[in-house]
């Protein structure tokens, strides 16, 4: 053992986001009880290539006393991890804290009966998506839609989990969703940025699910806004996995 720099994680800061972890090529982080944790000494090489998926300053490099950096031990830790991954990615969705599979028993309500006429059927609640693409990756960074009116920027999973989503949340705004988890957060930020620096924005709202690795949403937000140069407050609605509003 010997003092070797290596990486030190705040959990006063850590918000349990969970975007260092992919960051990290030899898994030598992992979110436990909602913080980011260094698993072992000797699984840190100590370059601090996660610092830079940290969005709240969280990690950082020290020099101290430590086991050195073993690579046989990090290639028999990911090895681990894959084999420990395999049957959750093929059941469940992969490893992340937010994906473990769990199921919401609801009772049935008279409000989530459709009301029948005749042949038709009346829907309850009118749709009010006004555009079109609204995938992140796919709608443009200049367009008509976007002047004049507040962007709600969605993690994917909003609309399927908060019913009252067109009502509460949609109605009158343009819309851009994606997965922080799934995609490319800087190209998400960059994204971002283009759409708030070349339209005339009213506000922004960010909706995300309360799992940790969808706070990268709010993160992509955040930061798009200060790159934009403009002053823009940012609403921001966290939303239960049994869907309600938090």
């Amino acid at each position: 053992m010997a003092v070797r720099k290596i990486v030190q994680i705040d959990e006063e800061k850590c918000n349990g986001c969970g975007l260092c972890v992919p960051g990290c090529a030899e898994g030598a982080i992992k979110i436990i009880n909602g913080k980011a944790k260094l698993v072992a000494d000797n699984l840190c090489d100590g370059l601090g290539n996660c610092i830079g998926h940290c969005p709240q300053g969280a990690i950082k490099i020290i020099e101290r006393e430590a086991d050195d950096f073993d690579e046989k031990a990090v290639e028999k830790h990911l090895s681990n991890i894959k084999k420990a991954e395999r049957p959750h990615i093929h059941h469940h969705g992969g490893g992340c804290p937010g994906s473990r599979a769990m199921t919401i028993n609801r009772k049935e309500e008279v409000d989530d009966k459709v009301a029948v006429t005749s042949q038709d059927i009346e829907i309850r609640i009118r749709p009010q998506l006004n555009q079109w693409p609204v995938q992140l990756m796919l709608v443009p960074e200049r367009a008509s839609y976007w002047d004049g009116k507040e962007l709600l920027v969605t993690a994917d999973c909003v609309p399927f989990a908060y019913p009252n989503y067109h009502l509460d949340l949609l109605k009158g705004k343009s819309v851009a969703i994606g997965c922080p988890k799934l995609d490319d957060i800087g190209y998400y930020i960059e994204k971002l940025t283009n759409i708030i620096r070349y339209n005339d924005i009213k506000g922004i709202t960010v909706a995300y699910m309360e799992v940790p690795c969808c706070r990268g949403m709010v993160m992509a937000v955040d930061e798009a806004v200060r790159r934009s140069g403009k002053s823009i407050e940012v609403k921001k609605i966290e939303i239960s996995i049994d869907g309600r509003k938090k």
